[in-house]
């Protein structure tokens, strides 16, 4: 029997998100119906609501969600009714080229659920990323859930299933950083705060913070940072990470900002055979012109993040852990928690940069 419910709608470009009334199909194979308990307001449904990821409106927004599964389709073996989960958006196949090499967290054919959500009148809607969970309930393909210990705080654990794993990932898994590494994140919102926190897990012994928002790198600090460049107050990033690093520049650097500038930057912050991760998302438009010499002559490693290279089947019920013994402080990132008809005006202030993350709780 289908489930009537309440979620977070957004009906065309640029317009103002509206609560409404949308239908949730019982699940058929391979699919699970989850409980959402919070999901947390993350760039990427902005990016949904501008028309910045494709056309397909009307989008039901929200990605990054905990909650509890309250049922499954035929097939499913991963969770059963009661579960709590994170909700992720790359449910592997287990069958492509990636996978069988036992790479999955590459996956060349991730999956959502077959069967559509829709608004009242019968209208499809895209759901962010293949969850849409800024609703009270949501229909997913069950290799999206991820059981995780349910004594984590729902708001908290949510944020895993985007934004913090995005960044921490692409410390830990892409960057491979490392004991005594010295690291520079540029760009210190959420994802860029979640790559300080995990190269001071991954013992870094310096991470250099650089941001134009002193808020943002104060939050950085917090989580880690032992060294903070305010990007608008000196006359050169990539001499200002030099500095602190003995002159040579950075072991890791890590984009999290996605634009040809702060790109250019973490390329050169780099030290000779340094690594460079590329974690914030560029638009269509933006290009890149440098000296092909300079590739040459650095060296180094030149990596994009997709999604922190998570497998989350092995990484979120690890983060948890980590949180619960007191050495991955997630509550940190947690701002605020709002009402599901506060999601316009989260929007708002993450614009602005006054939170980390507003999460929305049921």
């Amino acid at each position: 029997m289908p489930h009537t419910v309440q979620g977070v709608v957004a009906r065309e470009k640029g317009a103002p998100v509206t609560l409404e009334e949308i239908v949730v199909p019982d699940p058929g194979p391979g699919e699970a119906l989850v409980r959402v308990e919070a999901c947390g307001v993350c760039h990427t449904d902005l990016h949904y609501r501008e028309g910045g990821i494709n056309d397909d409106f009307p989008f039901l927004l929200g990605h990054e969600a905990a909650g509890t599964v309250e049922a499954v389709g035929d097939d499913v073996d991963e969770v059963a009714p009661g579960d709590f989960v994170i909700l992720n958006w790359r449910a592997v196949c287990g069958r492509c080229r990636a996978c069988l090499r036992g790479r999955p967290w590459y996956c060349f054919d991730t999956h959502n659920a077959k069967q559509p959500m829709t608004l009242a009148d019968g209208t499809p809607l895209s759901p962010a990323l293949g969850i849409g969970s800024f609703a009270d309930k949501t229909l997913v393909a069950a290799g999206q859930c991820t059981k995780v210990d349910p004594e984590a705080p729902a708001a908290t654990a949510g944020l895993l299933g985007c934004g913090v794993m995005a960044g921490f990932g692409a410390a830990i898994n892409t960057g491979n950083v490392g004991r005594g590494d010295t690291v520079a994140v540029i760009g210190c919102g959420g994802v860029g705060c979640a790559s300080v926190a995990g190269a001071r897990l991954a013992g870094a012994r310096r991470i250099i913070a650089v941001d134009i928002d002193p808020m943002k790198l104060d939050w950085a600090r917090s989580l880690g940072a032992t060294h903070a460049i305010d990007a608008s107050q000196v006359d050169d990033v990539v001499t200002a990470v030099q500095d602190f690093t003995d002159g040579f520049g950075a072991d890791v650097v890590i984009d999290a900002v996605g634009r040809p500038e702060t790109w250019k930057q973490a390329f050169y912050a780099r030290d000779l055979a340094g690594t460079l991760v590329l974690v914030g998302v560029p638009t269509p438009d933006m290009r890149l012109e440098m000296p092909l010499l300079d590739f040459f002559a650095r060296g180094g490693s030149l990596k994009s993040s997709w999604y922190g290279d998570c497998l989350p089947s092995r990484d979120f019920p690890m983060l948890i852990d980590l949180y619960r013994q007191g050495r991955l402080d997630l509550d940190a990132f947690v701002s605020e928690t709002i009402g599901i008809d506060g999601v316009e005006a989260a929007f708002d202030r993450m614009q602005q940069g006054q939170v980390l993350r507003s999460v929305v709780v049921w």
